[in-house]
């Protein structure tokens, strides 16, 4: 768990490689369900086109389906799911079944003054697509692309006002479902704000105590 920006999907892949835990997130596993043509695929799918948010009864339905197959059997790392305690809930049962249960939740800690410089500094090249920060991936030279000379623009949604609201709502939506593994006692607080290698430093200090 941790806001947007805090580094989720970097940790999720060292934690990957290191411990060979298959990855679940939840974009991931919709994209194989559809492609597969799985009769919640199928479901998922009819959402998808429309617009629409998938259902919780699908959404939980894909999980078990995905915690259910082989490779997941002796441990796994969900990203982007659960999302509400409602989903929380349902996948304490869904483990249940097989007598499984969440070990432990990394929560993934940047403030969100921080975060805000992070978000907004993405900018796109108008040619060919490749994308700079202004931060940890600056282009030579100022406003055009490396590749292309193309001039780069800055997505609508990375605006400073949007990622704000952004960042807002993401702290009321997940606020509840950490309470709810916080009285678990099962939430292990990791400091985002440093170098990659030292998160993943910390986390690994975390999770060998689970072997």
């Amino acid at each position: 768990m941790g806001l947007p920006g805090a580094g989720k999907g970097t940790q999720a892949e060292q934690i990957k490689k290191e411990y060979n835990l298959p990855h679940i997130s939840t974009g991931d596993m919709f994209r194989a369900a559809i492609k597969a043509k799985t009769p919640l695929g199928i479901k998922a799918k009819s959402y998808i086109d429309k617009g629409q948010l998938v259902p919780d009864t699908v959404t939980i339905g894909l999980v078990e389906e995905r915690l259910n197959q082989e490779d997941a059997k002796g441990g796994f790392l969900l990203d982007g799911f659960p999302r509400t305690v409602e989903q929380a809930k349902a996948l304490d049962e869904i483990l249940a079944k097989t007598n499984r249960k969440i070990e432990k939740v990394l929560n993934i800690d940047v403030k969100p003054e921080i975060l805000l410089p992070r978000l907004t500094g993405r900018r796109i090249c108008k040619g060919c697509g490749n994308t700079y920060h202004l931060i940890f991936n600056k282009p030579k030279t100022e406003g055009k692309c490396n590749n292309c000379q193309s001039e780069l623009y800055q997505r609508s949604d990375d605006n400073e006002k949007t990622v704000a609201n952004r960042l807002e709502v993401n702290i009321k939506q997940t606020k509840p479902l950490l309470d709810f593994y916080y009285k678990k006692n099962i939430v292990a607080d990791v400091d985002g704000d440093r170098d990659i290698k030292e998160v993943f430093s910390d986390i690994k200090k975390i999770l060998d105590t689970l072997r």
